[in-house]
């Protein structure tokens, strides 16, 4: 039965065709990529605003993927409707991140456990003090378990969600640097708090794809297309994560 989003966002010909648990990139091209190269017999399911979503199988099982955009709250409307209006368990973010810390390089795999965040989206849950934005335990674990499985190394710890890519205020990146935090972009806090808030799994996977003090950086085209590490741990873990 067709069934249309309450923003209009997604329009699906059938409900059903959307897994239950989706991979998220913020490019839809990279949608189109990963449908295209690791699913089998991938179907578009959405095209509205070229948000491109796909679903296929992976190894027998049923996986979507589907671009978010840029930004929480473009995340948030995307996220908040897949978990609410079509039954979806759990989504993975795979993205880009730009690299804090002297120990990540370009291509890197970072597995965003926690992410801290200069947004003020988690305000509207209401708690006092902060709400701080985690990973679903579960998802982690059986992403560790995929990343031994095949050789692929990451880095695993807290990444900042920035509601800037251009900040105003200088010094920022140095002080996160020096807190430790591995990498930076702009969606993984918003996730996870839409996931915490609906009862449902998240897990960020981000690849390196430029260096904030090294000054190293991929071109548009490696970035859509040469994630593979981050790809292939991504349909794994989702592997596991469906019953």
């Amino acid at each position: 039965m067709a069934k249309e989003s309450i923003s209009a966002s997604i329009s699906v010909a059938d409900e059903n065709q959307i897994a239950k648990v989706v991979l998220m990139p913020g490019d839809p091209l990279r949608a189109k990529y990963v449908a295209e190269h690791f699913l089998e017999n991938p179907v578009c399911f959405n095209t509205v605003r070229n948000m491109l979503g796909y679903t296929g199988t992976y190894k027998g099982k049923k996986i979507s993927v589907m671009g978010h955009g840029m930004g929480i709250p473009s995340l948030g409307i995307y996220a908040t409707e897949l978990y609410t209006q079509f039954g979806v368990d759990a989504i993975i973010r795979i993205g880009s991140a730009g690299g804090l810390t002297d120990d990540v390089d370009l291509g890197d795999v970072v597995v965003a456990m926690g992410a801290s965040t200069n947004s003020n989206y988690g305000n509207a849950y209401g708690i006092p003090g902060t709400f701080a934005p985690t990973c679903t335990y579960s998802m982690l674990k059986d992403c560790m378990d995929s990343a031994e499985e095949n050789g692929i190394k990451t880095k695993v710890g807290q990444v900042y969600s920035s509601d800037f890519f251009y900040y105003p205020q200088a010094g920022l990146n140095e002080k996160l640097r020096d807190m430790g935090i591995y990498a930076v972009e702009m969606e993984c806090a918003g996730l996870y708090w839409t996931a915490m808030a609906n009862h449902k799994k998240a897990l960020g996977l981000l690849t390196i794809s430029d260096h904030i003090f090294s000054g190293k950086a991929m071109s548009a085209e490696d970035r859509q297309n040469s994630f593979h590490d981050m790809m292939k741990l991504a349909l794994e873990t989702a592997w596991k994560t469906i019953d």
